[in-house]
């Protein structure tokens, strides 16, 4: 089964946002959210949206599978959500190789910073940009299914 394999981080700086590219609008919401697995519908944009579930493990690597859907079914799995729905701004910014995801949150998330980066491997050195602080790689409070039902605002 896929996996994905990424760290995550508290944003402390702005800095990242002179390198990034033009960000896109993310709405998502979980249908279910139980200690096995998450699942998961996503809309980017207004032309894309996608059913994802996802192993539930607070690790560096989780099982994962996803699947594109039509928006309008997207819209319509919404309305079956547990907790809120997740909008945030995704900005995409290269750095060490790697490219990393800077998510800003909004709605009940406002404030909240979170940086991802997707590596290769499990051991694979990360150069950490100076925008980074602390990591939360494996604490679920950061977990998008969390932040639906207990969502922290940021500092």
């Amino acid at each position: 089964m896929p996996a994905e394999i990424e760290r995550k981080y508290l944003v402390t700086g702005s800095e990242w946002s002179d390198a990034s590219a033009p960000s896109v609008q993310i709405r998502q919401a979980y249908i279910a959210n139980t200690p096995l697995a998450s699942v998961r519908v996503r809309i980017k944009g207004t032309t894309s949206a996608f059913l994802t579930i996802k192993g539930a493990d607070a690790a560096l690597s989780r099982a994962e599978v996803e699947t594109a859907i039509t928006v309008a079914q997207a819209e319509e799995l919404l309305t079956m959500r547990q907790g809120a729905v997740i909008e945030k701004s995704r900005f995409r910014v290269p750095f060490g190789g790697l490219m990393w995801e800077i998510d800003v949150f909004e709605g009940e998330n406002a404030g909240l910073i979170i940086a991802e980066v997707e590596v290769p491997t499990a051991d694979h050195a990360v150069e950490l940009p100076p925008w980074v602080g602390q990591e939360v790689t494996g604490d679920a409070r950061y977990y998008n299914a969390n932040l639906a039902s207990d969502p922290i605002r940021g500092a």
